[in-house]
């Protein structure tokens, strides 16, 4: 049985788009480090995405949008980029292994684990690469807005976020549905 793990990476921020990865792994291939993206370090992120890249059977990444997460909401811009991420797989699983409680539509069954991430490395795997694709995204469009600091607090509501979005408003990477960016975009 084919089995991929599916993970997301950016639904808090106020900014930028969501994530999700697809990865299918070789049962008998090891990755060192393989973890939780969230019990890693930047750096070593870094080089076990570029490891899973390489000894991944296949691997994937779906996004949603900004204007998507403002359409439908984040759990649904979530999970469409989740379905995406699947689709994308160049080998169609049997299984969709999918960190959470909720489960996007797929063309393959899909079972929901809390806490996957943790204990699956199918998943461990999808959250890694999820949360390198999204923090180097993040790192890109520091570049064209280096004033936000996109490059330091990936779009999460820091007080440095906070402080920029009111000294130079909102940009179109902004979710204008987030209650602070709402704030800031609405007339005094």
């Amino acid at each position: 049985m084919i089995e991929a793990g599916v993970d997301e990476a950016g639904r808090g921020p106020l900014a930028g788009p969501v994530f999700a990865a697809a990865v299918i792994l070789d049962k008998e291939i090891q990755i060192e480090g393989l973890n939780d993206s969230k019990k890693i370090s930047e750096k070593k992120r870094e080089s076990i995405a570029q490891e899973i890249k390489e000894k991944a059977i296949a691997w994937s990444i779906g996004i949603s949008s900004s204007e998507e997460i403002d359409d439908v909401n984040i759990l649904k811009a979530t999970l469409m980029a989740m379905k995406r991420a699947i689709e994308g797989l160049k080998i169609f699983p049997d299984i969709a292994l999918i960190d959470g409680q909720h489960a996007p539509q797929a063309e393959c069954k899909v079972r929901t684990i809390v806490k996957g991430d943790q204990s699956q490395k199918n998943i461990m795997a999808a959250s890694i690469l999820a949360k390198v694709s999204r923090d180097n995204y993040m790192k890109e469009i520091d570049d064209k807005y280096p004033e936000y600091g996109f490059k330091q607090h990936k779009g999460y509501p820091t007080k440095m976020h906070l402080e920029a979005l009111k000294l130079y408003g909102v940009t179109s990477e902004h979710r204008l549905s987030f209650k602070p960016v709402k704030k800031i975009n609405e007339p005094s």
